[in-house]
């Protein structure tokens, strides 16, 4: 960058164009959410950590969703309850982007990861312990975290190299990529490009396989002889697949759909939901309505009760 530009060292963060009173009123209805989306996902955590009949696969890969979707919430949505209208430095606002980019990614493949377990649990329950071995379940997020940290590294570096001399206000409510790049004094094609490439990787890719392994799955319980057994399977299958669809498919309208046809204060209402509802909604569908859950939940509590 040359040495006559000027560097943007803080930006503003406009949030929602909200009335006073409407802005109470979400502070307080949005750290509800976060809250319990920390307590829900932070139980979870605990259960599996402390309940060995929890140590499979499935909720291996759960952990990882919990430590994910704590992470991502933790990230975005104090910021955004420390006021409506804040500044944030640059580096910590870069490190925002980093840290949002880098844990979404994360959770489409640790999505990918838990469709094929239950791939496998349903349509090859007999090689179940062969093929989803520890060793397989370790390799499958090791390489969901680095590839995904790996990737965002290259979004951020590319960020690194606009100028950035004006204005200074990010019209969202924290640093998303697509905001901060319009602020940019430079061409950003090759980082719109690099985004919809990754978009293809990270969201179509993944949901594509997504689908394919429920797919089969739904299959293989339309096949099950078992009235009570196929209810329960197409009932876990069914919740799993909306937690899917909703995170994937407000991801893709973000970034991947015609700007045009996206106002910013709609677009901000997406980032709301993977920000703030999906961390909330993960925890409810994937674990508190699950027997085993509930049964780990059971025998903790009566561990605490005195004799």
């Amino acid at each position: 960058m040359g040495s006559n530009q000027s560097w943007v060292t803080e930006f503003i963060l406009v949030g929602f164009r909200l009335s006073a009173e409407m802005e109470v009123f979400l502070f307080w209805i949005f750290s509800l959410f976060y809250i319990f989306s920390l307590l829900a996902n932070g139980m979870i955590l605990g259960l599996i950590c402390l309940d060995l009949r929890l140590h499979t696969p499935m909720y291996f890969f759960l952990s990882h969703l919990a430590v994910i979707d704590i992470s991502y919430a933790s990230n975005n949505v104090p910021k955004m309850l420390a006021n409506l209208k804040r500044t944030i430095s640059f580096v910590p606002c870069i490190m925002q982007t980093f840290l949002y980019l880098g844990l979404a990614a994360t959770e489409c493949l640790i999505l990918v990861a838990m469709s094929y377990d239950r791939f496998v649990a349903i349509c090859h329950p007999l090689h179940y312990t062969v093929i989803m071995s520890w060793r397989v379940c370790i390799v499958l997020a090791i390489t969901s975290w680095v590839f995904s940290f790996l990737l965002t590294l290259v979004h951020v570096i590319l960020v690194l190299r606009l100028p950035f001399c004006g204005p200074h206000e990010i019209n969202h409510f924290f640093c998303e990529i697509l905001s901060v790049l319009k602020l940019a004094c430079a061409d950003t094609w090759l980082n719109q490009v690099v985004i919809f490439v990754t978009c293809v990787f990270i969201l179509l890719g993944p949901l594509c396989l997504v689908l394919v392994s429920y797919s089969r799955i739904l299959l293989a319980i339309l096949r099950i002889q078992s009235g009570e057994g196929r209810r329960k399977a197409f009932s876990t299958c069914s919740s799993h697949l909306c937690v899917v669809g909703l995170y994937f498919g407000s991801a893709i309208v973000m970034y991947m759909a015609p700007k045009s046809r996206h106002p910013e204060e709609q677009q901000k209402i997406l980032s709301l939901f993977y920000s703030l509802f999906n961390p909330m909604l993960n925890p409810l569908i994937y674990s508190l309505r699950n027997t085993e859950v509930k049964g780990a939940l059971r025998r903790v509590l009566y561990k605490q009760r005195p004799i």
